[in-house]
């Protein structure tokens, strides 16, 4: 049986970093945005950016903003460090 998940060492490790916490709140503040422009999302919905953070996107430039699925802005390929390796998610390599 495996291991119970330790949440408060997990947060206490990474959700509750400075760089983390700064991440988050970027994120959120992109979504009222996008909100505030377009209307309300469902919450099965995320704000994604259409050029990345980390490839130097814009965070908060509604031309950057886009609505997308949960699995359609997580899909991207990541390597072991979670750094993104390429923007064009594995979805849309297949058409």
């Amino acid at each position: 049986m495996a291991k119970p998940r330790n949440y408060k060492l997990e947060y206490e490790h990474y959700q509750g970093s400075p760089e983390q916490i700064k991440k988050r709140s970027e994120r959120n503040q992109a979504r009222r945005v996008y909100e505030k422009a377009k209307g309300d999302l469902p919450s099965n919905v995320d704000v994604d950016h259409k050029k990345a953070l980390s490839k130097g996107g814009a965070p908060l430039k509604m031309s950057n903003l886009r609505a997308a699925s949960e699995a359609e802005n997580t899909s991207f390929s990541r390597t072991k460090t979670g750094a993104m390796k390429s923007q064009i998610s594995k979805r849309e390599r297949k058409k």
